[in-house]
């Protein structure tokens, strides 16, 4: 911090502010320790009204929340009864439905097989060359006595 000369404190000083007297240094402290313990109790008041607000919110929000699961809990037991309740007519009718469907199915993936091995072998088989290698074997061919 740089000190100032006479002149340059006196321009500062005078532009921002005369000095206090002591009886206004008095008044002050005695305003300001009065207002502290207000300040104080209105803050306190301020954050506990805040915090009555925040769980009164939150209290209120999980009730409305346990109200919709008590709602959609009666409307799934209410499904599942009725599911129950229809539950031998549904029975019968997959008993007098055929076996069409699953016989069916079954000779579809039997002939998707047999064509995947057809086209396994065909391709396997032209991918073989039909003439001998051009390079001579590792190894004698004609046995020696």
């Amino acid at each position: 911090m740089t000190r100032l000369c006479a002149r340059e404190r006196w321009t500062m000083s005078s532009s921002i502010d005369t000095r206090l007297t002591p009886g206004q240094r008095l008044g002050r402290g005695v305003k300001y320790t009065a207002a502290g313990p207000v300040y104080l109790a209105q803050g306190l008041l301020g954050v506990g009204l805040s915090g009555v607000r925040s769980t009164a919110a939150w209290a209120g929000e999980r009730y409305r929340q346990r109200r919709e699961l008590s709602e959609r809990l009666e409307a799934a037991q209410e499904a599942a009864q009725e599911a129950v309740a229809n539950l031998p007519e549904a029975l019968e009718k997959v008993r007098t439905r055929g076996r069409r469907r699953p016989l069916l199915l079954a000779a579809a993936g039997a002939a998707v097989l047999a064509a995947g091995g057809l086209a396994f072998f065909l391709i396997r088989r032209s991918s073989r060359p039909e003439e001998p290698p051009v390079r001579p074997p590792s190894v004698e061919v004609s046995p020696q006595p």
